[in-house]
């Protein structure tokens, strides 16, 4: 068999682990499918005879490639955050469409994802290698040009930032989820009167002008942002995902996996009796955001 054959089936032996962590990585399958593709060239110019572990060889190049693609796009932060970063693409038949990779997303969590996407690239390159592929301290710290302890600490930042710190006692949490999880499900059966049951009949929602341009900044009265937000709902696409925000029990939209829209809530007795929808990109950057104790 020639080499680049026999390289060739090797690399498509590797590349299903390899697509899995640069999906993890990026949080977007088009971005993950360039980042393989840019390993296999890479791979392709080498001296592969020289390679005693193809698949670890595989995993710190395509773990770089993704670390230079999540530090480009950190560097472009002025971008909204619900528009596309524009990259060149490696010709490739292994695209999947949206809901092939909304099937995906949902199988390894929408709220981790969103959770990863806001980490440092740095700290997300060592919780998703060592947390999720066991990836050696030692080696993770060669990938990041550090020592072996900063990147310990990176991984430990990143697993304190993922699992939150609530500031409010966990059964006040409990109780907003209960509240945050009836506001969604009435949401989405279009039950009006559902809905209004679990607002505080005087509750005072505000909107920025990135989430409702030329509408109404301030709502009050459960009755009447019901009707906006039963017509509303209808229009959503993506996930909508309970989740900590600024430690508080919120909702996240993030179609596509980036954060679009977050609805903050505040609770009294039991209902949610202040809201603020947040669309503004800087603004939505500067949010907390941790996933929530199932």
């Amino acid at each position: 068999m020639p080499e680049r054959e026999w390289l060739a089936d090797k690399f498509e032996e590797n590349r299903g682990h390899l697509r899995a962590v640069a999906y993890r990585m990026l949080g977007s399958l088009n971005e993950a499918d360039d980042a393989v593709q840019e390993a296999w060239l890479r791979l392709s110019r080498s001296d592969a005879g020289t390679i005693e572990n193809l698949g670890g060889w595989l995993t710190t190049v395509v773990s770089r490639v993704c670390l230079d693609m999540l530090r480009s796009r950190t560097s472009r932060k002025e971008e909204a955050l619900d528009a596309q970063v524009a990259r060149p693409r490696v010709q490739t038949s292994r695209r999947m469409d949206p809901e092939q990779e909304t099937l995906l997303a949902d199988s390894i969590g929408a709220a981790l994802l969103i959770v990863l996407d806001r980490l440092d690239p740095a700290e997300r390159l060592a919780f998703v290698l060592h947390d999720m592929f066991a990836v050696s301290f030692d080696e993770i710290a060669s990938i990041l040009g550090r020592s072996t302890e900063a990147a310990r600490q990176m991984a430990s930042r990143a697993r304190r930032r993922i699992q939150g710190a609530p500031a409010i006692p966990k059964t006040s949490l409990t109780e907003q989820r209960r509240v945050v999880d009836a506001f969604l499900d009435t949401l989405h059966r279009g039950d009006f009167e559902g809905l209004v049951a679990v607002l505080d009949p005087d509750i005072v929602v505000r909107i920025d002008e990135a989430a409702g341009p030329g509408g109404p900044k301030e709502i009050r009265g459960a009755r009447n942002w019901a009707k906006g937000a039963i017509a509303f709902s209808r229009q959503l696409s993506g996930t909508v995902q309970p989740m900590l925000v600024n430690g508080e029990v919120g909702l996240v939209w993030s179609p596509g996996g980036r954060v679009f829209r977050v609805l903050r809530c505040t609770f009294v007795n039991g209902k949610m009796a202040r809201a603020e929808i947040i669309a503004d990109p800087a603004r939505l950057r500067e949010l907390d955001l941790a996933m929530l104790e199932e």
